[in-house]
């Protein structure tokens, strides 16, 4: 259990993996050979990101239609099915406050 220097991604998987299964941090060191020093940094590190990441679900611009806007597309789609993006896009734009280009329609 001496000093290796750095995981890998695979043994980082494999420390994420095994205290996901449920295993301590105790049995995680015996199963993998790591300490348990290493077994907790490894997990707090994951666990921090994985926390930030799910807190961005939607990274990037915000979305520009919202549920009541969606419900409104699908029925333009709906009632005309041949029609083309610059209709659907024209139909949804008029009598609208926040208009939307095509590109956001296609």
């Amino acid at each position: 259990m001496g000093k290796k220097g750095n995981l890998s991604d695979f043994e980082h998987s494999m420390v994420v993996g095994a205290r996901q299964a449920g295993l301590s941090i105790a049995e995680t060191a015996d199963l993998l050979g790591f300490s348990h020093r290493t077994i907790s940094r490894v997990y707090r590190e994951w666990s921090e990101k994985e926390k930030i990441s799910s807190e961005r679900q939607f990274p990037g611009q915000k979305c520009l239609v919202d549920a009541r806007g969606q419900r409104r597309m699908a029925r333009l789609v709906q009632a005309d099915r041949k029609a083309t993006v610059t209709q659907i896009n024209t139909h949804y734009n008029q009598g609208m406050q926040k208009t939307i280009s095509e590109h956001t329609t296609h």
